[in-house]
């Protein structure tokens, strides 16, 4: 597909040009307070240090608009190494402290891919992992990321013979119901069909096991219009809890380095969302579904994420990372919702994907 072959030139140009990172310059976390299915609660982030997404790092080119691929060594570590910077950065934190008040957290392992995937993040340092965390009375969340064709019945048993009743969510990035959209416009690499069998080989699981599953949904993939983004953001939300996903994520469209997003980007015929339609998409979608949504700040008010004008930016996202821990609609105004709603109502007068600044008159 043409996608493929522009991911795939783009890719292999970053690559080129990109310095060796060593696991240590790869891995970090940090802790915050998030939204645990228990309710608010803290939450310690990780990102593990891999060789990268495998998706991206083959013949497809990876998705249009993610560089994660760029944070990673692109070429194998030993497992003990990644266990050994694990320890490392799990003891940054005063995890005691927290149980001894009585409270739980919640640990997100990032791989900047999948984490079921042993080509990424071998077995052995995997399952070392999760027995650590299995001994720490502290943890009672692990939430991990994958994409469906590593989601398997008899990996996930494995995982449960080491983790016990802990409740683990794997959360895949679905970006959108629209097969078309997932396929031609994001490079996603897999149907919609593979992504239902995924969530129902957890729902399967869910009579034995403390298993959830949560969907990432993409916020403007290219090739939408401000109108259709939103719409097809709210479609898939409302097919997602249609099929048994537990919660969502939307991720608005933000601009990464070395993707074929940032290449249209740079030459105007891309546009990151307007903050606004990712308000009315997350107040429409809570008002319709029951289970929770959370919606993604990174980047917003930022030359290349989400914008609105330099006097709601930065108020709306506190009061959306405000949001996703209570759950509730946001509501606020501001001058320049007019204009968002002119782009909105009018985007296709010129059959225009991007926002148009200026028309001429003569």
């Amino acid at each position: 597909m043409e996608i493929e072959n522009l991911t795939k030139e783009i890719r292999d140009y970053a690559f080129d040009k990109a310095k060796k990172k060593t696991p240590e310059q790869v891995a970090t976390s940090w802790y915050n307070e998030d939204l645990k299915y228990s309710g608010v609660g803290k939450t310690l982030f990780m990102i593990l240090p891999t060789p990268g997404c495998s998706w991206a790092l083959g013949d497809s080119g990876g998705c249009s608009m993610c560089s994660y691929v760029s944070d990673c060594t692109l070429e194998p570590i030993e497992s003990n190494l990644i266990v050994d910077i694990f320890k490392e950065q799990l003891s940054k934190y005063p995890l005691d402290e927290v149980y001894e008040d009585g409270e739980k957290i919640a640990i997100k392992l990032f791989a900047s891919g999948s984490f079921l995937n042993p080509h990424e993040l071998p077995i052995k340092a995997r399952d070392e992992i999760l027995k650590i965390l299995s001994e720490m009375d502290v943890i009672d969340e692990i939430v991990v990321e994958s994409r469906p064709e590593y989601v398997k019945e008899d990996v996930l048993e494995d995982i449960f013979s080491i983790i016990g009743d802990k409740l683990f969510e794997i959360s895949i990035g679905l970006e959108t119901s629209n097969d078309d959209t997932r396929l031609n416009k994001i490079n996603k690499g897999f149907t919609l069909k593979d992504f239902e069998e995924s969530i129902s080989i957890i729902s399967k699981l869910k009579n034995k096991h403390n298993i959830k599953s949560k969907a990432y949904v993409f916020v403007k993939p290219i090739l939408l219009n401000e109108k259709e983004a939103i719409e097809e953001a709210i479609e898939t939300a409302l097919y997602c809890e249609k099929i048994g996903v537990d919660r969502l994520s939307f991720c608005p469209a933000t601009i990464h380095g070395a993707t074929l997003i940032e290449r249209l980007w740079r030459r105007g015929s891309y546009e990151p969302p307007w903050i606004w339609s990712t308000i009315e998409i997350i107040n429409t979608v809570r008002q319709n579904i029951n289970i929770p949504t959370l919606l993604d700040t990174s980047g917003f008010g930022s030359r290349r994420g989400p914008y609105n004008c330099k006097k709601c930016n930065k108020e709306l996202k506190h009061l959306i990372i405000e949001s996703n821990l209570k759950q509730n609609i946001i509501d606020f105004d501001c001058e320049c919702k007019a204009n968002w709603e002119a782009d909105v109502n009018h985007s296709n007068m010129n059959y225009s994907k991007t926002f148009t600044k200026h028309i001429p008159l003569y």
